[in-house]
């Protein structure tokens, strides 16, 4: 009889500390904490491109089909100091979640042929590579992009005429929405922008042109996922005229990369929506 209340007590303490748990979703993590979320290997990579850097991975859920389909274009300032592995654990929660996710790497400032445009080329390319990959589908597709990731996401839906197949939904996670204002800020990010652009402003004006998702006319199904402690990307960055705007609070910057966040929480609630 002891025992039999000392299993039930047991039952009772680990229900209410899970519980627990799940309300209680991490705000304001470090870069660090992202790179200790733990994962899964990929399923599946595929080159898009010759060049090292031009691959994507994929990662099924554990129950077919899949929801939808998720492009996921991580961040870093477009720098090729921050690469594809700080994703995995993202990638990996969003499949456990029931989506298919096709993770992009890419060339980056730094890189032979990465920056504007061979960065942006990249994502269009590693995009329409979907319709080389068995297990994943177009039909129901969304684009999430990470900081400057974002920006590429953000881009590409506003340019989908480059695109074989038309997305439902773009997200931008803390995304650089506006490089010519992102450009003149001073924090670490802000000032690879002109590394990114091949110049600032007063040089490359077309340019700049081209990169701003704005000047192509939004993606009408486009939303901007920002928290208010971001110290990176300001909240400026997330007003944009045709875009949908969810504000988290307590979130940073990196909030949107770790799956154990409210941020996260806010990013499945918004999936949940459309898919």
């Amino acid at each position: 009889m002891i025992r039999l209340l000392s299993v039930a007590a047991l039952f009772i303490l680990l229900s209410a500390e899970l519980a627990l748990s799940a309300e209680t979703e991490l705000t304001n993590v470090s870069f660090s904490d992202v790179l200790a979320v733990p994962y899964r290997e990929a399923d599946l990579t595929h080159n898009y491109g010759e060049n090292q850097f031009q691959f994507g991975q994929l990662w099924l859920p554990a129950t077919t089909p899949a929801r939808a389909s998720l492009v996921l274009i991580h961040g870093g300032c477009w720098l090729n100091q921050f690469d594809i592995i700080h994703s995995h654990g993202l990638s990996s929660a969003l499949a456990d979640a029931g989506f298919a996710v096709w993770s992009l790497e890419y060339r980056r400032t730094g890189d032979e042929g990465g920056a504007w445009p061979g960065t942006f080329e990249d994502i269009i390319a590693g995009i329409n590579s979907l319709n080389d990959i068995e297990g994943i589908e177009s039909e129901n597709l969304a684009i999430l992009g990470h900081s400057a990731g974002g920006h590429l996401a953000l881009l590409a839906g506003a340019q989908s005429e480059l695109l074989d197949m038309e997305p439902d939904l773009i997200v931008g996670l803390a995304a650089i929405s506006d490089v010519v204002s992102y450009a003149a800020g001073s924090n670490t990010c802000q000032t690879a922008t002109p590394l990114f652009m091949g110049g600032d402003i007063s040089d490359r004006a077309q340019e700049y042109f081209d990169a701003n998702p704005s000047n192509h006319g939004l993606h009408e199904n486009t939303v901007l996922l920002q928290g208010d402690v971001d110290e990176i990307v300001p909240l400026s960055q997330a007003t944009l005229s045709g875009a949908r705007t969810i504000i988290s609070s307590g979130a940073n910057h990196f909030d949107w990369a770790h799956p154990g966040t409210l941020a996260y929480r806010h990013l499945l609630e918004l999936l949940d929506e459309h898919f």
